[in-house]
């Protein structure tokens, strides 16, 4: 089982890490505990799994990439 983890823009400052991967299949949100050791969300994170928008509480299966990134914001 392996999950491809993402961690952009300035998620990717603070947690560390650009991407990683994790043996685990549960919700985006148990994919955030356990790729950051359980650190704090901060407000707003959005989440992706398979290029498409999802919540924490979305499931992840084997195979499926999860991304994590601040809110988009532009001008």
């Amino acid at each position: 089982m392996s999950i491809q983890v993402k961690f952009f823009a300035s998620l990717r400052e603070t947690i560390g890490v650009g991407d990683t991967t994790i043996n685990h299949a549960g919700s985006a949100g148990e994919v955030w505990d356990i790729a950051t050791d359980k650190a704090d969300r901060p407000i707003n994170v959005l989440v992706a799994i398979n290029l498409e928008y999802a919540q924490f509480t979305s499931p992840v299966e084997d195979g499926d990439e999860v991304a994590f990134f601040p809110p988009v914001t532009g001008g």
